[in-house]
């Protein structure tokens, strides 16, 4: 194999510094590495690896969906033959016999280094193919023990891998060496990709996509330069022929093998702003409580979709689930419904009441999707802090208050932050003021005494300044959260 295997990435790949140093560092392991590569549909792991790598492969195999276990095989055999494997070999009749030929062809290779790239690898795991223990076999019975193969594996059905690959009490337990949760893109590396596609595109139109869209790469390459922001996101999603108008099921489809569960659950927490406790979503959902409920929740954590509530007071048990991932909630509180829509509904709606509440709802979870940069804007980047949301029910002596961001810092101060989307700028009104106080009033029943609670106040457009915001230290606008 050539010198030019590993790219220099920087004119192909946006962000990914960490993923990119990782996967250079498996390969130049004196070593056979094992890296697994995962997240969720659409993020960019394929793009990464075959990059990175400039698709210079010993082997290279994408799983297929939704097929058998024969016909997996079948492709399995002739992307082995068309990559170097002598055509006098039998056809494999199982999955030892294929990874057995996969050892023949990596053994005949005068690659140096032996990349094998095996993309989507939880398809490849048909029901009763006893694929997982074939795959064992191949890494810890013969791939582990060389010292010249890189093994880089992917997939969107990020619980398989976890559960599969990652908490696996067999052969795999704990071999391997380089886990990679690929992420969704931040703002800053959406402003960046939208001037590479180069679409005309201002901060805000880009944080209404973001509310929209997340920060999923494969999204945003298909905004069409010539539309407004709006005129893309109706086009693409909510219309009836457009090119994401089904991407809901696909996304859940692809990272869970049984779907229908997982959707009850994000069904249920998209029609709350603050989430549920177990108990609600099991009522709201009408999902059996058994214990696969946890493994659900666990899963859908992992993906990124949903948050678990951590709370100061240890006092309060009762953990709160709250859905996350923009376009879940874009997709219930819009796309189910899109049905014989006008064509340009998107457009005409905007300022709705509709809207106007889901705007308020999206831009909180774009803001605790940039916490980090929340915390640069205020300059404390360099102080230990931990983030949590926190509720407190009302009793006897207060009100119930949310407050869905709280960043607890080493120097004794508790930021309590409130999130407002204005695209006019934000005005803070005295009856907003004394509720921001009220909680603030609550949360110090619940702290210590040498805790100081300090409001911090997020506005998508930055907040207009007036008698009541001059009483808050801290305002930081939208434009702030584009910060690397």
């Amino acid at each position: 194999m050539n010198e030019d295997v590993l790219s220099h990435c920087e004119d192909k790949i946006i962000g990914r510094e960490e993923e990119i140093r990782l996967l250079h560092r498996a390969f130049d392991s004196q070593e056979s590495e094992f890296v697994a590569v995962y997240g969720r549909r659409r993020v960019g792991k394929t793009f990464l690896v075959r990059n990175t790598f400039n698709n210079q492969f010993t082997f290279q195999y994408t799983g297929i969906f939704n097929i058998t276990n024969k016909e997996q095989l079948k492709e399995f055999h002739y992307s082995l033959l068309n990559q170097g494997l002598s055509a006098d070999v039998e056809p494999p009749k199982n999955w030892f016999e294929a990874f057995h030929l996969l050892e023949m062809l990596i053994s005949a290779s005068a690659d140096k280094r032996k990349i094998i790239f095996i993309d989507e690898l939880p398809w490849m795991d048909a029901k009763n193919s006893r694929f997982v223990p074939a795959f064992e076999h191949f890494w810890n019975g013969w791939a582990a023990a060389r010292t010249d193969v890189l093994l880089v594996i992917c997939g969107s059905a990020t619980s398989w891998i976890i559960n599969k690959i990652f908490r696996n009490k067999g052969g795999l337990y704990n071999r391997v060496s380089y886990k990679m949760h690929l992420s969704q893109f931040s703002l800053y590396e959406c402003q960046l990709l939208a001037e590479k596609l180069h679409l005309p595109l201002n901060k805000n139109m880009i944080m209404e996509g973001y509310m929209v869209m997340g920060g999923i790469p494969y999204y945003w390459t298909k905004l069409d330069p010539s539309k407004s922001m709006a005129k893309n996101i109706n086009d693409l999603f909510l219309a009836h022929n457009g090119q994401l108008r089904n991407e809901f099921q696909y996304l859940y489809a692809s990272m869970f093998n049984r779907p229908e569960k997982y959707m009850k659950v994000v069904e249920a927490l998209s029609g709350t702003k603050s989430g549920l406790t177990r108990d609600e979503i099991i009522t709201k959902g009408k999902i059996d409580s058994s214990g696969q409920l946890s493994d659900i929740l666990e899963d859908l954590i992992e993906c990124g979709l949903i948050r678990k509530y951590c709370h100061l007071d240890k006092k309060l048990k009762d953990a709160i689930y709250q859905l996350i991932d923009c376009y879940t909630l874009f997709y219930y509180q819009f796309v189910r419904n899109a049905h014989g829509m006008d064509e340009d509904f998107w457009v005409k709606n905007m300022g709705s009441p509709q809207y106007n509440t889901w705007c308020g709802l999206s831009f909180e979870r774009l803001c605790l999707l940039h916490t980090r940069q929340i915390k640069a804007a205020m300059g404390i980047s360099g102080i230990r802090a931990n983030l949590f949301s926190w509720h407190a029910k009302k009793t006897d002596d207060h009100p119930g208050v949310q407050i869905d961001l709280l960043i607890d810092r080493s120097d004794g101060i508790i930021n309590v932050c409130e999130m407002k989307y204005a695209p006019e700028g934000y005005r803070l009104t005295t009856a907003e003021l004394k509720s921001l106080r009220t909680k603030i009033s609550v949360l110090n029943l619940y702290i210590s005494s040498k805790n100081f609670a300090q409001p911090v106040l997020i506005a998508s457009n930055g907040v207009i300044r007036n008698p009541n915001s001059d009483e808050l230290p801290i305002k930081i606008s939208g434009e702030q959260l584009f910060l690397p």
